[in-house]
């Protein structure tokens, strides 16, 4: 018989720390031009010549975006599903007929074996007809069981069920609980081994996919026993396995499409052969698993991007005030520029990013997280510019719109689809703590001894000697660089081109400078480093800036290169880099002089109640009920909504 469920883990921050910090990658194997950039190290060696897909890669992506587009003009009524809240079974099914499931399976397991970059490209092209559709495939292969058991499952898994999951069987990923979101040290979900078996007893949260799934990959915690390391675990579950029970479709301000519940399970047998890895290794399947999965939240943008540019486009031509279209009045026209600039720039992170992780040349952990981080919040800002530019009908739905025989156009829904990715896969707040631990490894490695509290005066000691020797070599080149030589990068300044190199320039001075920041910082405040988020939350910020700029600009040449609008998108890398130097330079100015001092001043007083007064004279419209619900493991009390498609 299985043993009782285990309480929810009590743990400290400290404790929560090194659960994560043990769930890390820490080896660089591979060149990260991210991770170099934050040393202040510019390798434009990285990432220029601009890579690019093979041949045959482009064939068989063309060919099969080609044939996703047909369906989607055709098959595909996104305003049906914005007012049904639902994907039609008959499109699902579609879908599956097209190998959409399997767009990044390996052809040996039935799949389309399609590179990052064009799996991109069709889940930007799906998404933009159909934004809950573009989630229900990346959840399903970004961060659903293909993308695990390609990386770390064992060829009997891949043989069982990778062919399932290119055709037929929908996957979702399982780790979210009711009180758990991005700490995952109190997991409470428990998978206790018995016999040949693992029993799960637990309740998971937003479960994207998770009611239509035919799959699941499941996070749940071993209890360490004899013959057992124990730990966060993975396991793939049959959503069919009784005591599996979906008790709740979950509804959203946007996405309204998507199959998202409440899992529990309950006495739920999995055999030991469905593990993923080894017992203790689950939370480092699922970063591993993300560094690559990410990408897809920066496709969505993209694809919003590019629909918005042509709505501004279309709108502001059209739309006439005191005498002229909108368009050239300065105030929407620094609007639209924004957009086009943005969304080259997205498009240039994106693509580039991807095909770095297709080429796997490059470690791309730190790329990726920047890519989500920067796309998620200049996604959400390009549409809220378009909701200002349309006015009063930014704000109208698309039903009322055509309701009283104006265009359909969904600008609102835009703006509630795309809020959610700043919160999707690692909240903003969390990637900047993600990226900035990444950024400062370098640091930790050679000095993390010396602010670490339970360290020996012995260790500090040879911490100290080891930090001398890296600093003494390191803080030196941060003084001068080439972004001090007026002519350098000059293959980027082409004779009829503005002038991306002084671009470049810019971005290598600005990586040094960065450098030096993080430096100070840490020498200034040492083992409290890590409670300053807000200063890490900026350096991050500029990085991300930093690397779009980069990326642009090498996009830019590329396309030139290939006299592929080359002049044009020269002009928009250069407005881009105009619009991001400016938005650096305020955060450069912000990481010493700003509020967080008396910030936190205020928190604790509003803690503390001293403003309660302030709250008085409104009437809060919230329901009564508990702040988080309860997830006691045990029998389910309600009805299984699971609805498998047929």
């Amino acid at each position: 018989m299985s043993a009782p469920p285990l309480k929810k883990p009590v743990v400290t921050e400290r404790e929560a720390r090194q659960v994560a910090e043990a769930a890390r990658e820490r080896d660089w194997r591979k060149p990260s031009f991210a991770k170099e950039l934050f040393l202040g190290r510019f390798r434009l060696d990285l990432i220029h010549p601009h890579p690019l897909p093979t041949d045959e890669a482009v064939r068989r992506g063309e060919q099969f975006l080609t044939k996703l587009r047909a369906f989607c003009e055709t098959k595909v009524d996104g305003a049906l599903i914005e007012r049904e809240a639902r994907i039609p079974d008959e499109v699902i099914n579609g879908l599956k007929e097209l190998g959409a499931l399997g767009m990044k399976i390996d052809p040996k397991y039935g799949g389309l074996g399609l590179t990052q970059v064009y799996y991109n490209k069709a889940l930007a092209l799906v998404g933009s007809a159909s934004p809950a559709i573009g989630v229900l495939l990346s959840a399903h292969q970004s961060i659903g069981v293909p993308q695990p058991l390609k990386m770390f499952g064992t060829p009997e898994q891949k043989q069982k069920f990778l062919p399932r999951c290119a055709r037929t069987d929908i996957s979702a990923f399982l780790l979210t609980e009711p009180d758990v979101g991005s700490d995952p040290a109190r997991l409470a979900t428990t998978a206790v081994p018995d016999g040949d078996d693992y029993v799960l007893d637990g309740v998971k949260l937003w479960t994207t996919n998770g009611v239509v799934a035919d799959l699941l990959v499941v996070m749940a915690r071993v209890p360490k026993s004899d013959g057992h390391k124990g730990g966060i675990t993975a396991f793939v579950v049959e959503t069919d396995s009784p005591g599996v029970t979906v008790e709740n479709r979950n509804a959203f301000m946007g996405l309204r499409g998507i199959e998202n519940g409440v899992t529990r399970f309950h006495q739920v047998r999995v055999p030991a052969a469905n593990r993923i890895g080894p017992e203790g290794a689950g939370l480092k399947i699922a970063l591993t698993t993300l560094n690559t999965g990410r990408l897809s939240l920066p496709a969505s943008c993209v694809a919003a991007g590019k629909w918005c540019l042509k709505i501004a486009r279309e709108w502001s031509e059209a739309r006439e005030q005191w005498g002229k279209p909108i368009a050239q009045h300065e105030a929407v026209g620094s609007k639209i520029s924004f957009i086009a600039a943005t969304t080259f720039a997205l498009e240039a992170v994106l693509d580039l990013s991807s095909q770095m992780a297709d080429e796997d040349r490059n470690d791309i952990r730190i790329e990726g997280a920047l890519a989500k981080l920067f796309a998620s919040e200049m996604g959400w800002r390009i549409a809220d510019e378009l909701v200002q530019i349309r006015g009063g009908r930014g704000f109208e739905t698309a039903e009322s719109l055509r309701a009283r025989g104006e265009r359909a156009v969904p600008a609102e829904q835009m703006l509630r689809d795309l809020r959610i990715n700043r919160i999707f896969e690692g909240s903003t707040e969390i990637m900047h703590l993600l990226i900035a631990r990444e950024a400062v490894d370098a640091h930790l490695s050679v000095a993390g001894d010396l602010i670490d509290p339970e360290k020996s005066l012995s260790d500090k000691a040879r911490a100290g000697a080891n930090a001398g020797v890296f600093y003494a070599k390191w803080l030196p080149k941060l003084v001068t660089g080439t972004g001090q030589l007026p002519r350098a990068y000059g293959e980027f300044h082409p004779a009829g081109h503005p002038d991306l190199s002084a671009h470049l320039r810019y971005v290598e001075r600005s990586a040094r400078k960065l450098a030096r920041s993080t430096f100070y910082a840490m020498s200034r405040w040492q083992g409290r480093m890590e409670t300053k988020q807000v200063f890490l939350g900026r350096i991050v910020d500029i990085g991300a800036e930093l690397f779009a700029m980069s990326a642009s600009c090498v996009r830019a040449e590329l396309l030139r290169t290939t006299d592929d609008h080359g002049r044009e998108a020269y002009q928009l890398a250069d407005v881009f880099c105009r619009q991001s130097r400016l938005r650096v330079e305020e955060l450069f100015g912000r990481l010493w002089s700003n509020t967080d001092d008396v910030d936190r001043k205020v928190v604790k007083g509003v803690l503390g109640g001293a403003y309660e007064w302030l709250e008085q004279g409104v009437i809060d419209p919230s329901g009564e009920g508990p702040w988080i619900a309860d997830a006691t493991p045990g029998a389910s009390e309600k009805e299984n909504v699971h609805r498998p498609i047929r």
